[in-house]
């Protein structure tokens, strides 16, 4: 009589074999990345053998606080949400496995500190000669069209609607579109976005006859070594598409404080200022929504400072009849 083997209760696999698992069945690859941070280094830190079944509640939330209980509130949010899927996608399939425990708990976010720059400030800066028209553009299409820096970095010049005085962005969270009969499509929904005068004036001027390629682009054509997609090079001159990380260092340059670098804007804060400087004239909750293209609320709630002025004019609403006369 043959002997009876007790079979294992669930399905029995390693720390690491999850976690690969886990990323391979992600299809974004900014996800990929991002959560590939949190869990990686959980994964390191807890012993890539071990058996995932083995690894207890109290194990994962100690990792965590050991990792990122130092670091900024959504630095610890973001790991911890990485952490938290992985192993709820772990729990979907059977596997058996921890779980985040209830005391490593999601903190609150702080509420945004990012400055908002007055009118007068934006407009002294773009108006400076010794600032280049590259900038000057790059700056007013930021505040006017309250769209994120890497949005318009990345538009090209047959993206543009010079009439209607608008383009078509790839925003962030972009969804791909609809596939059809199994074929990949690397194109996305994109999302319009709008501009006035100040941008409508300096276009022109920088493209300078141009009618392809992107609208930002550096000084100097790539390097021999970088490899750089075709999308990203002006195919009349040979330069490459401005990045984020130069734009940046570009508007710190001429925003430092003292001239010491690191201590002046940032890109972000264009549109941060012009979304408040909208709340501040009367736009609506759905208005600033429709031109942020936020998806909730509470996400444009957070860009809305007024100013000492504006709180001081809409506090003089509440004085008596005769003191206004």
């Amino acid at each position: 009589m043959p002997a009876v083997v007790q079979l294992p209760v669930g399905k029995a696999l390693t720390v690491r074999a999850a976690a690969d698992a886990f990323l391979d069945s992600l299809g974004n690859p900014n996800t990929v990345r991002n959560y590939g941070i949190g869990v990686g280094k959980t994964v390191e830190r807890i012993g890539e053998g071990r058996p995932l079944a083995s690894v207890a509640d109290d194990e994962i939330g100690e990792v965590l606080e050991l990792l990122w209980g130092e670091a900024a509130v959504n630095t610890w949010n973001a790991r911890r949400a990485s952490v938290l899927s992985w192993l709820g996608w772990c729990g979907e399939r059977g596997y058996d496995g921890p779980s985040v425990p209830a005391w490593a708990k999601r903190m609150t976010p702080p509420d945004s500190e990012t400055p908002a720059r007055s009118k007068m400030a934006i407009d002294r800066l773009i108006a400076r000669r010794e600032v280049h028209l590259r900038e000057k553009t790059l700056w007013r299409m930021l505040y006017e069209t309250c769209a994120r820096a890497e949005e318009i970095l990345g538009v090209n010049i047959e993206d543009l609607d010079l009439a209607g005085r608008r383009c078509l962005v790839k925003a962030k969270g972009a969804r791909p579109r609809t596939r059809r009969r199994g074929q990949v499509r690397e194109d996305f929904v994109l999302e319009p976005v709008y501009w006035d005068a100040g941008t409508a004036r300096l276009l022109p001027r920088l493209l300078k006859g141009r009618t392809r390629g992107p609208v930002f682009v550096t000084h100097r054509r790539p390097g021999p070594g970088k490899v750089v997609s075709l999308r990203d090079v002006c195919p009349d001159t040979g330069f490459a598409r401005l990045s984020y990380g130069q734009a940046r260092a570009l508007l710190d340059e001429h925003t430092a404080v003292g001239g010491t670098p690191g201590t002046g804007w940032d890109l972000h804060e264009w549109r941060h200022s012009s979304l408040t400087h909208l709340g501040e004239a009367g736009a609506s909750l759905l208005m600033l929504m429709a031109k942020s293209r936020h998806k909730k609320p509470e996400n444009v709630r957070k860009y809305f400072h007024p100013s000492p002025e504006a709180i001081a004019e809409v506090t003089s609403l509440l004085a008596p009849g005769d003191s206004r006369r």
